[in-house]
């Protein structure tokens, strides 16, 4: 497996604003990353919250 190209906290922000309303395209376009990429972190949040992972559960919010 690749080691990711973000860091958790990186990971965390660019969710973060997703959350926060801002458009996925956009913020991919300022991330430099594909929304295939958006949408996998966000899954990866997901079951490591479902793990118990508690930066995990940090990055949801």
């Amino acid at each position: 497996m690749n080691a990711s190209k973000f860091s958790d906290a990186q990971k965390a922000f660019i969710l973060k604003q997703g959350a926060d309303g801002m458009p996925v395209a956009e913020i991919c376009r300022r991330a430099g990353t594909s929304q295939a990429t958006y949408f996998n972190c966000k899954k990866e949040v997901r079951w490591s919250a479902a793990d118990g992972d508690e930066a995990a559960e940090a990055a949801r919010g």
